[in-house]
């Protein structure tokens, strides 16, 4: 199946998924990053597993297939190769990913405030030289002649700037890989899923709050039965404290030579950071921003707090029906 829609960015490419074959209880986790999408993958990897410790690199249990880091070949034949459920990563929205009604769909939605500040941090840990470095020896090994980079806009200086760039860039979700458009954009795509599709719409808030009760209801909608004397050692695995100190073998990109400090990748890891960077007249303007961008609902369930005394935060639980469009992120 050919995706509707190509999403490409400097060092990822959607097109990376065509001639994939995908089999019937696989899992596709697909959210905007910095929204909880490797935390997701560990919950995942823990509930599939049911072992507290990895065999294996979660990067290489949960591949991302748009990833141009590693060679698609390899991507392709260590999927083939599995013998487990699998789960795979993507950063691709709904409409640019193939469909298939035997495959459970998981995005996560997160406060898109604290994900500009997450996604600033982001950047400031990657070694952009080793990711182009990697993306050259995977397009040898693929075979795949790389096209010129494509020009990057200077990042300013201060980080209520930086906040700001992020929340007004206008360059098509086709292009970017993060900004305001894109992430609710990706969020659109999945409240519109058709009807056909099994979606799990997961929020970042419900995680931190309630990580156990959060692992066991996704558990009941994959179908996964897990014996209640393995709950708290699986929980515990989960936690962002346990992820950080093995993030060696837990951050995401090909290994943890990728970035500056492999542990900074989950950084804090909680909510509302932006309260300390945005005025009123901030949180106005934003306002106006993000309600321009999307529908209602869709703005008042992804924000953690409200954004204006027009808009309260409606019914926030986590998890939904794959047939009832009205929960939908």
């Amino acid at each position: 199946m050919t995706p509707v829609r190509r999403y490409q960015g400097t060092v990822y490419d959607s097109n990376r998924w065509d001639g994939f074959q995908l089999r019937p209880g696989d899992i596709i986790i697909a959210s905007s990053p910095k929204c909880g999408t490797t935390w997701t993958q560990m919950i995942c990897a823990l509930l599939i597993l049911q072992e507290p410790e990895l065999p294996l690199p979660l990067d290489r249990l949960s591949p991302w297939i748009d990833m141009e880091t590693r060679a698609r070949t390899e991507v392709f034949a260590d999927l083939q190769a599995q013998t487990h459920r699998r789960f795979i990563k993507t950063h691709t929205p709904l409409d640019g990913l193939p469909h298939d009604p035997r495959v459970t769909y998981i995005c996560v939605g997160r406060d898109p405030r604290d994900v500009a500040l997450s996604i600033d941090r982001h950047i400031d840990n990657m070694n952009i030289g080793a990711w182009l470095k990697a993306r050259e020896h995977a397009a040898a090994i693929d075979g795949v002649e790389l096209g010129p980079l494509r020009v990057q806009t200077p990042r300013p200086d201060g980080e209520r700037d930086r906040f700001w760039q992020w929340v007004d860039d206008e360059t098509p979700s086709t292009q970017i890989g993060s900004s305001l458009r894109r992430t609710m954009e990706h969020l659109q795509t999945f409240r519109d899923a058709p009807n056909e599709l099994d979606v799990v719409s997961l929020h970042y808030d419900d995680l931190k709050a309630d990580l156990k009760g959060q692992m066991r209801q996704l558990a009941v909608r994959l179908g996964i039965h897990v014996d209640e004397h393995l709950w708290p050692r699986l929980v515990q695995a989960a936690t962002f404290g346990a992820m950080r100190r093995r993030a060696d073998t837990i951050v995401p990109g090909g290994g943890p030579e990728h970035w500056i400090d492999p542990a900074a990748f989950f950084s804090r890891g909680t909510s509302g950071q932006w309260c300390n960077l945005l005025d009123d007249s901030d949180l106005a303007r934003y306002a106006a921003r993000v309600r321009a961008l999307a529908a209602a609902d869709l703005v008042d369930w992804v924000h953690s707090t409200p954004i204006d005394i027009s808009g309260p935060i409606g019914d926030t639980s986590s998890i939904y029906g794959a047939h009832d469009p009205q929960d939908r992120p």
